[in-house]
């Protein structure tokens, strides 16, 4: 048993309380600290993900208790990507947060940050549906803190409303898990599949209760619609860095359709069976058309950036809904460049905001702005990864989904939704890239001389859009990584016998 395996969540959260106890009224070395505790986290996910490629699962029992009595954490394929994939997206963003003060706009930044990453990197570990609800608990404990981070009317009544929205589907995720206990008796996952096997299908009215509820908590954290009106305001009045870190928190909810609904409510499950995938891959496609539309439709460039995060996140789910290893395969080369791609949108608007002064994010022609050429090659290169033209990993990953889904009933729909939804998603970054860098408006007087800038948070822009080339040149060896996972996790009875019999 690797003690490795619980670091990405003990480390994090260690590091938080020593940030809050001993170095509040320190913000130089919160930074110091924050910043070396991220890169470890990233160096033992690379370790991780290295192990993982074995195809070997291994579990971690706390306390030396075996499932299904004890809590445990599992890696696999799945979970070493997302861990790795979140600590790279963590260390960009904690850099940009660095670089630009955002870090120094408000209190217990740095704590709050550490805090989330336990709570992600928990959800994506952990075996047992409890402990789930948990790490998303700690999760979102963390994100209100980060989401009204500096303050601001505006922000504050966006973090009211994610607070309320997600008090709602933390009620129903209880109620979920209190609805399996009762008919299965566990909720460690592994047994939970085992168990769920068990019950005739003339008696599982109640295990399909509990599989409805599950996929309703997990659609709300996936903005899946209709239960996406938490995410545009919220995303687009949070603070720049955490706005981008938000970038793989609707993951976590499709992570968690993806391994619940492939290891426990699988296909072979005649009580459960076809019973979300029809209802899914319809709402996934509703969600894409309505985040593509509200990007043509959006006035402000954050609000731009939030209809792209939940356009992506429609993509993502239509792979999803297919729920064969092609299909998942294409979806999690999607989720990694879909994770860069938004992120990386989020950062961009946030320097031209910053620069633009009463106009921040209006997309309205005003004057010229510092570093104006950089910043416009930043967000041509966002939009072209937002919108999945080549020759990006936008591009690739929907060429992907695209030859996936053609053994599905619902192909030519598919098809013809993502090709228009991008070229409508082409047309609105188009129309607000021209308005801010291209239809600049006559300077009137004396223009004062811009103030310096600092370069750290464009060498982390451009080191985003650097990943997001190497995920295009690199598309090969990933794919080989990928198609091994999505094989794995369809085989689920590797995770099970290996975590119900102690690794």
């Amino acid at each position: 048993m690797s003690h490795w395996i619980i670091a990405p969540v003990i480390l994090p959260a260690v590091l938080a309380a020593i940030l809050t106890l001993s170095m509040r009224h320190h913000p130089s070395l919160q930074r110091v600290f924050s910043i070396a505790g991220v890169v470890a986290v990233l160096a033992i996910a690379i370790g991780l993900t290295v192990k993982a490629s074995s195809g070997a699962i291994e579990v971690y029992e706390l306390g030396n208790w075996q499932a299904p009595f004890g809590i445990v954490l599992v890696l696999d394929r799945l979970s070493a990507l997302m861990v790795l994939v979140t600590a790279v997206l963590a260390l960009l963003v904690l850099l940009y947060a660095v670089g630009t003060g955002w870090d120094q706009r408000g209190n217990n930044f740095h704590a709050l940050y550490q805090f989330q990453l336990m709570g992600i990197f928990g959800a994506f570990l952990t075996g047992d549906a409890f402990n789930l609800f948990v790490f998303f608990e700690v999760l979102l404990i963390a994100s209100y803190g980060l989401m009204i981070h500096g303050g601001g009317r505006r922000r504050l009544k966006a973090g009211v409303q994610y607070v309320i929205y997600n008090l709602l589907g933390s009620t129903l995720f209880l109620f979920a898990l209190g609805t399996l206990y009762a008919v299965t008796g566990t909720l460690n996952m592994a047994d939970l599949a085992v168990r769920a096997a068990e019950i005739p299908v003339e008696d599982s009215a109640l295990l399909r209760v509990g599989a409805m509820l599950l996929f309703l908590v997990f659609a709300i954290k996936a903005a899946l619609l209709p239960l996406h009106f938490w995410l545009p305001e919220t995303y687009a009045e949070a603070p720049a860095p955490v706005a981008a870190l938000f970038a793989i928190m609707t993951k976590v909810g499709a992570y968690a359709i993806l391994r619940t609904y492939t290891l426990v409510f699988g296909p072979d499950l005649g009580a459960t069976a076809a019973l979300i995938d029809q209802m899914l891959i319809y709402a996934a496609l509703i969600t894409l058309v309505a985040g593509m539309v509200g990007i043509l439709g959006a006035k402000r460039l954050g609000r731009l950036a939030a209809f792209a995060a939940i356009g992506s996140m429609g993509t993502l789910l239509i792979a999803l809904a297919g729920f064969r290893p092609e299909t998942t395969a294409a979806a999690l080369y999607y989720m990694i460049h879909s994770t860069l791609a938004g992120a990386l949108l989020f950062l961009v608007v946030d320097l031209v905001r910053e620069r633009r002064g009463s106009l921040a994010g209006a997309m309205q022609p005003g004057p010229r702005m510092a570093q104006h050429g950089m910043i416009a090659a930043l967000f041509f290169g966002s939009a072209i990864a937002t919108a999945g033209m080549p020759p990006l990993s936008g591009f690739v990953g929907k060429l992907l989904i695209l030859d996936a889904v053609r053994g599905m009933e619902q192909v030519w729909l598919i098809w013809a939704v993502i090709l228009a939804t991008s070229l409508v998603a082409i047309l609105g970054l188009g129309q607000a890239g021209s308005a801010i860098f291209w239809k600049l408006a006559p300077e009137t007087g004396e223009e004062p001389a811009p103030a310096p800038q600092p370069a750290l948070p464009l060498v982390v822009c451009f080191a985003m859009l650097g990943g997001i080339v190497a995920l295009s040149v690199l598309a090969g060896p990933v794919m080989g990584y990928i198609e091994a996972t999505a094989q794995q996790l369809h085989a689920p009875e590797g995770y099970i016998a290996a975590v119900l019999n102690g690794g």
